[in-house]
């Protein structure tokens, strides 16, 4: 529950649960931009890897927070799908994607919205505006996964093949955007270099290539200079992904633009307030650079 302070400013207390989080830059991003609109932010990171946790304490810690006061959470890897049977309430977008990434604490009830569909949507309508989505390929098909394949089918892609290491995942993901995207193909599986060879772009929503978890998701020699790259990790902002695909003459985006915009939209559902999503890019683009 929000409060006043002494000097008048409203203040907000949320926070972010997760797993190797250390790094995440969405503190310093929702209290820059709580001290440009004249309140008081105390963003936390609830780290499980930290903590010698995993998802199993998700009852508990969500209550806690709500004992404390909290306003409300970020809720990322592995824990966007799990969160969902300790909520009250889920947006439509929610319900639509099986997976929350902002959840609100009010009157007593528990929010759940997902931000992760429409920051992707956003970034990619900035940087990548006119490539062909005739045939898209993605690696991921869990939380942040679910999020930006319906955000590629939204945006008009003609066919997209799913690939994940969990393959009922991904069949079971593929299935329901088929039922949600008729007019669209949706697959599951198969050869990923059949597929890449084919693809107009690939996006990439696996946690593979964030700084605790180094590394490529699919071998380099199957990118060409006719696909665009979207990667949605963002920390490191140039994922070893994102450099290889830069070597290889592909168009590029990086997972900064997801990472602002869909904490512009958790600012706006943790206070009401409307942010300066220009505003908040900037300090992104400045904490990366450091």
């Amino acid at each position: 529950m929000s409060v006043e302070t002494n000097r008048g400013a409203r203040s907000v207390l949320v926070g972010l649960i997760g797993a190797g989080i250390q790094g995440s830059l969405s503190p310093a991003m929702h209290e820059r931009e709580a001290r440009e609109q004249g309140l008081a932010c105390v963003y936390r990171r609830i780290d499980l890897e930290t903590l010698g946790l995993d998802a199993d304490a998700l009852p508990a810690l969500l209550e806690a927070a709500e004992r404390m006061g909290y306003d409300g959470l970020n809720i990322t890897y592995p824990c966007k799908q799990a969160v969902i049977p300790l909520l009250d309430e889920l947006s439509e977008d929610a319900r639509a994607l099986g997976a929350v990434n902002t959840v609100l604490f009010k009157d007593g009830k528990r929010f759940g919205f997902n931000t992760d569909w429409s920051g992707f949507t956003r970034s990619f309508q900035s940087g990548l505006p006119d490539v062909s989505l005739a045939r898209v390929v993605q690696l991921g098909a869990g939380g942040a996964g679910a999020a930006v394949a319906h955000a590629a089918l939204g945006l008009g892609a003609e066919q997209l093949a799913l690939f994940d290491v969990d393959h009922t995942r991904a069949s079971s993901l593929a299935a329901e955007l088929q039922r949600r995207f008729p007019a669209a193909k949706v697959t599951a599986g198969g050869s990923l270099p059949d597929a890449m060879r084919h693809a107009t772009g690939l996006i990439h929503a696996t946690p593979t290539g964030m700084a605790k978890l180094p590394g490529m998701p699919l071998p380099a020699e199957l990118l060409h200079r006719d696909h665009w790259v979207a990667d949605v990790v963002y920390f490191p902002i140039r994922t070893a992904l994102i450099e290889a695909a830069q070597h290889a003459g592909c168009r590029t985006l990086t997972g900064g633009g997801m990472a602002v915009y869909q904490a512009v939209d958790a600012f706006r559902i943790f206070t009401g307030v409307e942010p300066n999503a220009e505003r908040m890019y900037a300090h992104l683009q400045a904490l990366l650079e450091r």
